[in-house]
């Protein structure tokens, strides 16, 4: 993401930790980082970022002092991603590889294909990390998606391929 490049781009180890707390949802209020209304502590952010805790505590402090990164990091939120428990809960997850993100309607074909076999849409994901050639769609269907609907999924405008998960 540029904010994130421009804010940190001087300092490599705090755009490490940025791009982490991005990635994550971690939202920073005031200097303290937060997964929803749980508070994180900068070691345990630190550790997982594969830096020391005070680069993580200048990059908090940092956020919360540029106007421009506050407003953006005050704000997120981290969610659950119910692919990595779909067969437990009695879903399908797909994902699906774009031929290019930018274009538009790619959700839309697949959710139309996906609603004319009957099925519903639990959740649709797409993560973006920033860099649109690596972005992926994740939906998860409601129930078994049967075999003879991949292709068509694998047929709308902009997909590249469907893993099923």
């Amino acid at each position: 993401m540029d904010l994130v490049k421009e804010g940190f781009g001087k300092y490599p180890s705090q755009e490490k930790v940025a791009r982490l707390l991005l990635k994550q949802g971690i939202r920073v209020e005031k200097g303290i980082a937060f997964c929803n209304s749980i508070e994180q502590s900068d070691a345990a952010i630190a550790r997982a970022a594969g830096v020391d805790r005070r680069v993580v505590r200048s990059t908090l402090d940092r956020i919360s002092s540029v106007p421009e990164l506050d407003r953006v990091f005050s704000k997120l939120q981290s969610m659950s991603l119910l692919a990595n428990v779909a067969s437990e809960i009695g879903c399908t997850a797909l994902e699906i590889i774009p031929t290019d993100a930018t274009i538009p309607g790619i959700v839309a074909g697949i959710t139309d294909v996906i609603y004319r076999a009957g099925l519903s849409v639990r959740q649709a994901v797409v993560d973006d990390p920033g860099v649109r050639m690596d972005s992926h769609l994740i939906i998860v269907v409601d129930g078994v998606v049967p075999p003879e609907l991949l292709p068509a999924i694998k047929q709308s405008r902009g997909v590249h391929s469907v893993i099923l998960r």
